[in-house]
């Protein structure tokens, strides 16, 4: 391991504030006195290191008051059950101004919850088996897979029992609490059909076969910006909950824990080299991890104008998709009972939408329900695949709105250029941080300030095409520089105009993109659609 001692010792001369920070206190023995510190004064019992690190490591983001607080929900594999739903439901709207939001993780976020009631709606989740340990600061975010995982016809692996057995090595686990040098995500994906954008994580498990024998290559290395890289192995299903488990042994080890901007994983195998990681790996673990074999995440998802899927044994998936993710206790209420009264589960999406997976013939029914009429005006090229991070109303990073400004841009694009039998992921950052991960749509948005006609500073954004996230990895080309919103939404209409008149039947933004936009120079789309 000497190479990763060196590259250790070469960036760790000196640490950051938050290193220095953890030093204070055990995460769990703070969370031991949690309930009693909320029986008192927020002013007095938080403190900026509870801010900054402690109360992250428990899902808990302080917003600066005590009836401002937000909770980031471990939801993982995006999977309800029922009872979980509705006890969520119940939560929102008592406590969170029944505001939920989904996030691209298939996980959810509850906002406006007072400092003195946050034990009470920990306590409540937990007593339905959901938690918020460890979902936020230098922790392990939910992990992810299909949300068809199970019922897809084109998923030979059923990955929830690979994913739980990860998350039972670290969550409420104290060695991991908290430990790490910076935030981990982690992906398993177990279909053809990359459904949970598998690539764009620290550690992602793409299936893959070798030797007539499925399983998955690994990659490692992914963030906002950056798209995991291959490891050249191959890892058999029973081999996965120890390769997880040295990657995150060995980030902890050598990870670096100076700047904090550059501490990511991505960073490590930067200075080890990708080769010295994957003999690290069959090093500590002692596995005889076999060379890569085919990668099969090659398909592009895809969703038909009825909003359903055809899975496995008679079960369709019925789609509902969320403008931005803004969804409400009341809808999950409605939700739960409608899946329950049709024998059906939920499955949340790292689209921040949701599916209701049933028998097919209950299809029918449930889209003549008032849930599904409210939401079936979403039911277009423009909302089916969006995505919006929380924007300036939530977010202090935030430069534009960035929900509402996803929100009306679709509903522009849908009045003035409907399209059919198509696919365009509009995704939506209100910084460069990416959170809306921009970077991997076919037409990505970054919020910046912009100069009206007049010269006056106003909202604008920076406008990204070609992010390839099905049958390759290659990160958006910048398209303009900041521009208006009003002008973005003329930009983005005539760059789909384009995409309209040349497209092929059913042909997805993605493929027209690769046979078309990139053989382009972005000056000649630049001059086509008005720049």
């Amino acid at each position: 391991m000497k190479v990763f001692e060196e590259a250790y010792n070469l960036r760790n001369k000196k640490i950051n504030k938050i290193e220095k920070i953890k030093e204070e206190k055990i995460p769990l023995e703070f969370f031991a006195k949690f309930e009693e510190l909320c029986k008192g004064s927020y002013e007095e019992n938080i403190t900026a290191s509870d801010t900054k690190h402690f109360l992250k490591c428990f899902g808990i983001y302080d917003k600066g008051n005590s009836d401002s607080f937000v909770i980031r929900i471990r939801i993982p594999g995006g999977q309800l059950s029922i009872e979980q739903a509705l006890k969520l439901s119940q939560t929102a709207k008592k406590y969170g101004n029944d505001y939920i939001d989904i996030t691209t993780r298939g996980q959810l976020e509850f906002r406006y919850l007072k400092f003195s009631e946050l034990p009470t709606v920990l306590n409540e989740l937990e007593s339905v088996g959901i938690t918020t340990f460890q979902c936020a600061g230098d922790n392990f975010r939910g992990a992810v897979t299909s949300p068809l995982d199970g019922y897809s016809k084109t998923s030979p692996i059923d990955t929830m029992p690979l994913l739980e057995q990860m998350q039972d090595v670290f969550l409420k686990n104290e060695d991991w609490i908290g430990t790490l040098p910076r935030k981990f995500n982690t992906a398993i994906l177990g279909d053809t059909v990359n459904t949970c954008n598998i690539f764009g994580n620290d550690c992602a498990f793409a299936l893959a076969s070798k030797n007539g024998e499925y399983g998955f290559n690994l990659y490692l290395g992914g963030k906002v910006g950056v798209q995991a890289r291959p490891l050249n192995l191959f890892v058999k299903p029973n081999q996965v909950k120890d390769v997880f488990e040295t990657v995150i042994k060995l980030f902890k080890s050598y990870g670096f824990r100076d700047n904090r901007n550059k501490n990511r994983l991505n960073f490590l195998l930067d200075a080890v080299s990708l080769e010295e990681f994957a003999k690290g790996i069959i090093e500590f673990s002692k596995l005889p991890l076999d060379e890569a074999g085919e990668l099969l995440v090659k398909e592009e998802f895809t969703l038909d104008d009825t909003s359903t899927i055809e899975l496995k044994n008679n079960k369709s998936a019925i789609h509902f998709g969320i403008p931005s993710g803004i969804f409400c206790g009341k809808d999950l209420e409605e939700a739960a009972l409608l899946a329950q009264n049709y024998d059906g589960i939920i499955r949340l999406t790292f689209e921040q939408s949701f599916y209701i997976i049933t028998d097919t013939s209950n299809i029918q029914d449930i889209k003549t329900s008032p849930l599904y009429t409210k939401y079936d005006s979403y039911h277009n090229i423009y909302f089916n695949n969006q995505i919006a991070c929380a924007g300036t109303n939530e977010c202090s990073f935030g430069v534009i709105p960035n929900k509402p400004d996803a929100i009306e841009m679709a509903m522009y694009l849908n009045k003035h250029i409907p399209i059919e039998n198509g696919k365009v992921r509009m995704y939506w950052s209100a910084c460069p941080k990416g959170c809306g991960i921009h970077g991997v749509a076919d037409i990505g948005f970054e919020g910046a300030k912009a100069k009206d006609e007049e010269g006056n500073s106003c909202y604008g954004v920076k406008i990204f095409i070609g992010g390839k996230a099905a049958n390759s990895i290659l990160e958006a080309r910048q398209l303009t520089k900041a521009i208006p919103l009003p002008k973005a939404q003329e930009v983005t209409k005539e760059l789909l105009s384009i995409y309209k008149s040349a497209k092929l039947e059913n042909e997805t933004f993605e493929s027209f993109d690769t046979r078309v936009l990139a053989n382009l120079e972005i000056e000649e789309i630049q001059s086509r659609i008005g720049l």
